[in-house]
């Protein structure tokens, strides 16, 4: 049977974290911050307790342990948080934010303190200096031992075996250097002595926190230890062809112990074609991307690695361009007789200070005169550019000139441009958006082509750039340069209209004042409309009114509006309107539940408001903070107090009753049993009142599913789902409530300590003696009663007149 019990408004969320993975201690800092420590490599496990009604969401969210940081990681919908093989990186401040729409969220923390020790690095350093002039000379060692760890280590220094202490041995000084990298701690062998010449050992410790070992490095140090020292068989840059097998060689000339030699490249890793042996390094076949900085490093912890670099680059040419610039002290754009041109090359290459330029004139080689002027390296132009300058141009300067790059001595193939000067072989370009091109109009995924049309000898190369925003072309380029003029853009988004800029290029032809145009793209798209679904819940025999509007579209006119209920066309209509859409259903009755469609079409695309209407009540609430709902009966049964409340009441009709259904869990169907399935009858639920059903003849200790279904005079509504668990009952308070009581035996988990002088006693006032404790302890519990609810209160006292041992 169902009935009313209580009143419960909507509560808002309370949360609170509790662990239940490999911690190594949970503590209060001076803050009063909970700190969780575990060890790296271990599985941090965090559940998030949290109550209220609607029961609330919870999410996890990280910091890192910097506050100087910023917001790190995924957000996690769980109430269990479970990290395996826990990082230190993974260490920092982790929240539990429990959120129902009730009042504001519930936010908890804890501190994740990631322990760890790495093996410590030990390097040494010598010193030679002069003392007293020359009668002799000092040398002095420093054992420097660096490690990473959290907590902070403690450094134990041993020569051999022995321990060894500053204040017992006056050649040596044990200190902490500043400004460096991790921990470190440093031995000073002051003025060495044929005892210094021995083992040291450094060990670390971090006092076997969260059981951590200790760890250890050892050193040998002899009369002959002393820094490595490198030698390259190549220069240190090297230049190569294309194709070519490269052998970089490092050879080991001093250092004891013996040092470990190994490669790196920057920038990026190494080629995949590259080998290693040794001190050699072997590049096959190697390509202009396989140039860069290769780095030879020997250690063996004695002073600082030996490193040695050689710059590999690999010839490439590529890309040769040319500009024709006339006589710039008369303003002019074209070529004239009598006044001066210029004519400049420029090919992109590595080394680019290495390409060497040769000029032709009509296919012979340009001799140098008074008037043929040959830079190699034009300082008003960029980098690398060679130019060829004619004075005072005459008829017999009108010629077919050639530029030739090449490497000297390389196999590298010369490229090679022509450029032919004649009055009329060389006219200013002219730039023209074509007819109707002006503004091109397409539909988003589809494409576009851009089009300026240039003209002119030579005829230049057009860049496009975005015009009105400061903003990338669709290949993340800022300008494409294209040949003809032509820009295509593949699968247009609405982001990429606007106007575009298309311009010649001051290469490959006259070196003048830019033409310049502008395109604009317009890209339409289907309207965005709000809501795109929406649940309409309403009472029946009431008018209902839905209304779709549109928030963006472009065209904004709209063309064609038409309504569908469960797919049948409703009502289509034409409008010419900007007014949102609506419909109106004037009675609400069974037969017109279901799902309306609006669809709103702008000549381009439609899109769709959803809307679910219906009389439905909404779904139930389950409320999981019922207290000790659990009640063991015989014969290994128990029953459990199903407790809910109904959200939006009022929003539909009256709620006559609910139907139950709850049957054991199991993975195979034919094991399900059905407990009970049947409609309950209630009154009238109110908002935020509580409803009770007791389930009974439960077996200890399965598990079963409910699903719980509200019912009007006109039917079903929506249905609630949640799982009972058996777990054994208790008389106290579960630890997220905060409190706990003394009326169970277990005394809440407490538990006497028998080695104090102190013993607690338990009682109460039917038990006490009033001999030896008179006037000790409360009159009533909880309840208010000296009875109490099921047995007198009870209370724990220790006596302090005469301790009891």
């Amino acid at each position: 049977m169902a009935s009313l019990s209580l009143r419960v408004p909507a509560a808002p969320a309370n949360a609170q974290i509790v662990h239940s993975g490999q911690a190594c201690v949970v503590k209060e800092d001076n803050i009063s911050e909970r700190i969780y420590t575990i060890r790296e490599g271990d599985t941090l496990v965090l559940q998030c307790l949290v109550k209220g009604h609607p029961r609330p969401q919870v999410r996890w969210t990280k910091t890192a342990g910097s506050a100087s940081e910023k917001f790190q990681e995924t957000s996690i919908f769980n109430e269990t948080l479970r990290i395996e093989r826990i990082q230190r990186v993974q260490g920092g401040r982790y929240y539990c934010k429990a959120e129902n729409g009730v009042g504001v969220a519930a936010i908890k923390s804890i501190r994740v303190d990631v322990q760890y020790l790495d093996k410590p690095v030990l390097t040494v350093h010598q010193t030679l200096s002069d003392v007293r002039g020359t009668y002799y000379q000092e040398k002095t060692v420093f054992l420097r031992c660096t490690v990473n760890s959290n907590p902070p280590v403690r450094f134990i220094w041993k020569r051999g075996n022995q321990l060894i202490e500053q204040s017992k041995d006056n050649g040596v000084d044990i200190y902490e250097p500043l400004y460096t990298q991790g921990e470190t701690k440093v031995l000073k062998l002051k003025n060495l002595r044929p005892q210094d010449f021995a083992n040291y050992t450094c060990e670390v410790s971090v006092r076997k926190v969260c059981d951590i070992p200790d760890s250890s490095v050892t050193f040998l140090l002899t009369t002959t230890t002393s820094p490595p020292a490198l030698r390259l068989s190549v220069n240190e840059t090297l230049v190569v062809d294309p194709g070519r097998d490269v052998t970089l060689s490092c050879e080991v000339t001093a250092g004891n112990p013996a040092p470990t030699v190994s490669w790196s490249r920057y920038p990026g890793p190494m080629p995949p074609r590259a080998q290693i042996r040794g001190g050699s390094l072997t590049l096959r076949s190697v390509a202009p991307a396989d140039s860069g900085y290769y780095n030879c490093t020997a250690v063996n912890s004695v002073g600082n690695p030996a490193k040695r670099t050689v710059n590999l680059i690999v010839r490439a040419m590529r890309n040769l361009t040319f500009q024709i610039t006339p006589d710039l002290n008369k303003d002019s754009e074209t070529i004239q007789i009598g006044r001066d041109l210029k004519l400049s090359c420029h090919v992109d290459a590595q080394p680019q200070d290495k390409v060497n330029y040769t000029w032709y004139k009509n296919a012979a080689p340009v001799v140098p005169s008074d008037s043929l002027l040959v830079l190699r390296s034009d300082p008003d132009m960029a980098p690398g550019t060679s130019s060829l300058e004619i004075v005072d141009m005459k008829f017999r300067d009108q010629a077919t000139y050639s530029c030739v790059a090449s490497f000297p001595g390389s196999a590298v193939p010369e490229l090679r441009v022509d450029v032919n000067i004649t009055q009329s072989s060389v006219i200013p370009p002219v730039l023209t958006v074509p007819t109707g091109g002006g503004t091109v109009t397409v539909r988003e995924g589809s494409w576009a082509e851009l089009v300026c049309l240039v003209d002119g000898k030579p005829r230049p190369p057009v860049l496009w750039s975005r015009a009105d925003k400061d903003l990338p072309m669709p290949s993340g380029d800022w300008a494409v340069e294209t040949r003809d003029g032509r820009l295509r853009l593949n699968n247009v988004t609405r982001d990429l209209a606007g106007t575009y800029r298309c311009q010649t290029a001051q290469y490959n032809g006259l070196n003048i004042k830019r033409r310049e145009a502008q395109v604009q793209l317009i890209v339409q798209y289907a309207p965005i409309v709000d809501p795109p679904s929406l649940d309409v819940r309403s009472p029946s025999n009431l008018p209902v009114t839905l209304r779709c509007a549109v928030l963006k579209s472009n065209p904004q006119r709209v063309a064609r509006v038409s309504w569908l209920v469960n797919g049948r066309a409703l009502r289509p209509e034409a409008l010419g309107t900007q007014d949102p859409p609506q419909l109106r259903i004037e009675n609400l009755r069974p037969g017109n539940n279901g799902t309306y469609e609006c669809s709103i079409n702008n000549g381009v695309g439609s899109s769709s408001c959803i809307f679910n209407v219906s009389a439905r009540p909404y779904n139930p609430e389950f409320y999981y903070d019922t207290p000790n709902p659990i009640r063991v009966q015989k014969d290994n049964n128990y029953s459990y107090n199903l407790q809910w409340t109904q959200k939006e009441p009022t929003a539909v009709d009256r709620i006559v009753g609910y139907w139950i259904n709850c049957q054991s869990m199991s993975a195979s169907p034919q094991l399900r049993q059905t407990v009970v399935s049947k409609q309950i009858t209630t009154s009238e639920p109110k908002k935020g009142e509580l409803l009770s059903y007791l389930l009974t003849d439960l077996r200890i200790p399965l598990s079963y599913e409910v699903w719980l279904t509200p019912v009007t005079m006109y039917g079903q509504g929506d249905t609630a789902y949640r799982v009972v668990q058996y777990s054994e009952p208790y008389t106290y308070l579960r630890p997220s409530d905060y409190v706990c009581g003394f009326e169970d035996q277990r005394i809440c988990g407490f538990t006497q300590d028998r080695s104090d002088k102190f013993d607690w006693t338990r009682q109460n006032q039917l038990s006490q003696n009033p001999k030896r404790s008179p006037n000790t302890g409360p009159d009533t519990d909880r309840s208010g009663t000296k009875e109490g609810m099921d047995h007198p209160p009870q209370f724990l006292f220790v006596p302090v007149c005469s301790p009891s041992r």
